[in-house]
């Protein structure tokens, strides 16, 4: 019997579509990417690292306002002490978020395309919206490991309903740090929330709620994919990288989509929220 998108999702918790891209549209996602590390801020430069979170975004109110903006995160290898880069502009950044599916075009065709709007069909959204979008580097070298995480953790819904769409514009290896997903994952719930402190008064603004569970690293299966390739990823599975350790860069465009209706609630705590006069985008209305 053939498997729809929602059986293979709500079974592995992830699903592959090879050559969702063209490759001219592979190129054309690729090449804004390129182009916006020329446009990358030359003062106040931001570090990313989901790793150490002590100079990092999480005392960082530009990473809090980001939702709604264009924003840039340099690698943690790309800035000396004085915020001066020690690398070449085309490999500082870590990525680059998270309103690239609103205000800038080349991501907004993408995002609000028709074959997104089918899969997020397939899967039974009613109302989907997108609530945010990244250009993520993975350069050459200098970029990071990503620590296991569900998405949920930083984007949580009651129920649950954030689908990540995720866009391999360069071929994914074992080297330059493809994904690793635990297959399944998805099923035991959410195991950790990263939320606006509740402590108003403490430096830090986001704090996790809880410790980093450790999953056995048998457990994962390499998503070695070509570029082109759509990963779908199910808000509660397990998902990694491991450090870019080859000569070659790993770029890839990412955006979640959460359901709107059928009384699902977005968390008030989550780090990204709306403002009034920029809700989140809906992408169609099942029943309109």
């Amino acid at each position: 019997m053939h498997s729809t998108l929602l059986d293979e999702l709500n079974q592995n918790g992830y699903i592959i579509i090879e050559d969702f891209l063209t490759p001219a549209e592979v190129e054309e996602l690729y090449s804004a990417g390129r182009d916006l590390c020329i446009d990358a801020p030359r003062a106040n430069r931001k570090i990313f690292s989901t790793v150490n979170q002590n100079n990092a975004h999480s005392k960082d109110t530009y990473f809090l306002d980001s939702g709604d903006k264009i924003r840039f995160f340099f690698e943690e290898g790309a800035i000396n002490e004085n915020g001066e880069l020690v690398v070449d502009p085309m490999i500082a950044l870590n990525k680059v978020g998270h309103s690239l599916h609103v205000d800038h075009p080349v991501f907004k065709k993408l995002t609000f395309s028709s074959r997104v709007k089918e899969v997020c069909w397939q899967l039974n959204f009613n109302k989907p919206a997108v609530c945010q979008s990244m250009y993520i580097y993975k350069n050459p070298g200098i970029g990071g490991e990503v620590i296991p995480h569900q998405d949920s953790w930083f984007l949580h819904t009651e129920p649950n309903s954030v689908i990540g769409f995720w866009f391999a514009l360069e071929n994914c290896t074992l080297e330059n740090g493809c994904l690793h997903a635990i297959k399944g994952s998805h099923k035991s719930g959410v195991h950790r929330r990263y939320m606006r402190n509740p402590d108003k008064d403490a430096q830090q603004l986001l704090v996790y709620d809880r410790p980093a569970p450790i999953y056995p690293q048998s457990n994962y299966t390499p998503l070695i994919v070509g570029k082109g390739t759509c990963i779908i990823i199910h808000g509660n599975v397990v998902h990694k990288s491991e450090p870019n350790r080859s000569q070659k860069s790993r770029h890839a465009y990412t955006f979640h989509v959460i359901e709107t209706e059928n009384n699902v609630k977005y968390s008030e705590d989550n780090w990204l929220q709306a403002s009034k006069e920029k809700p989140f985008p809906v992408l169609f209305e099942r029943n309109k």
